[in-house]
């Protein structure tokens, strides 16, 4: 089990971190010293998790701010008021997502939910709080992808799947968006001589309330669990599925431009390793490209004083 090394005086946020992964994240991180916001689009929920946390770590430093990932009017709002307080943020962790919504659905700003959620609010979301970044001694920006992504294709004729939809294949293209986007930010970091680590990770198979939850959205009657379909599939709990993003985050061997995942059977689960970037990710100018879109359909660049 990687123990998180001690983060004392270290500012952590983490998005989505009342379920699965990101509540697992922000846990850990607490119970190492850190100061934890706990991005969330449920105040409720994120009040719950943080309720849960400090009943097993008394002195956590925990804060629940809300952000919907799928409105960047909201995602702008969270970062202002970070901004504000002009408090250096030390490890930011674009975690938080949606998964497989069985017809296609619209974020706030038009855009097809999961590239939204999954991607867009992330890269917008990272964007904005570069100046904390940048003023923290060695911050690192941690984005989790998906084994998905090594099937996933950036189709740039059809970005929001408004001529076909399909779950998974929507799904797989956010997620190598996002680990483009992680590429991209490595390649920026060292070409621009800033101090800051950007890497990604992916969970493998873990069982946590993604797959359910984007399965009913949009459903009257819910829909079976979709564990009973990949119940013959290696599978692990999600203390073992976080390690990945939390090594690229915290672990001294942790490296600018990495990709984290589990070493087990077909990487679904075991302990977290260095994995080979699938050849779906393995192209700069997609990654280049894919960064120019996402500027203009958020309206966020990286600011020109940095």
């Amino acid at each position: 089990m990687y123990r998180v090394p001690t983060q004392e005086g270290k500012l952590c946020v983490v998005t989505g971190a009342n379920s699965g992964t990101g509540k697992e994240a922000a846990r850990r991180l607490a119970g190492a010293g850190a100061n934890v916001v706990l991005a969330v689009r449920n105040l409720d929920k994120g009040a719950t998790a943080r309720e849960e946390i400090v009943e097993e770590f008394p002195a956590a430093a925990l804060e629940v701010r809300e952000l919907d990932l799928a409105d960047l009017a909201s995602v702008e709002r969270f970062a202002t008021a970070l901004t504000h307080e002009n408090v250096p943020i030390d490890v930011l962790l674009n975690n938080g997502g949606v998964m497989m919504p069985p017809t296609r659905m619209a974020s706030a700003d038009g855009f097809e939910l999961q590239f939204a959620t999954n991607f867009l609010g992330h890269f917008a979301l990272t964007l904005r709080l570069l100046p904390l970044l940048l003023a923290a001694a060695g911050p690192t920006v941690t984005t989790m992808s998906s084994s998905a992504a090594a099937v996933g294709r950036i189709k740039f004729d059809d970005l929001q799947r408004q001529r076909h939809y399909r779950p998974f294949a929507a799904y797989a293209q956010s997620k190598l968006a996002d680990l483009l986007f992680a590429q991209h930010l490595a390649l920026l970091a060292t070409e621009r001589d800033w101090d800051l680590m950007s890497n990604a990770a992916h969970p493998g198979y873990t069982r946590t309330n993604l797959f359910d939850a984007g399965a009913n959205l949009g459903r009257k009657k819910p829909k079976r669990s979709i564990f009973g379909d990949l119940r013959y599939l290696p599978a692990q709990e999600v203390a073992q599925g976080t390690e990945p993003m939390l090594f690229g985050a915290t672990s001294p061997d942790a490296t600018n431009g990495a990709y984290y995942g589990p070493r087990g059977p077909m990487g679904l689960t075991g302990p977290t390793t260095l994995v080979r970037t699938p050849r779906s990710a393995r192209h700069p100018e997609v990654a280049a490209r894919l960064w120019s879109v996402a500027e203009g359909l958020t309206g966020v660049t990286v600011p020109a004083s940095l």
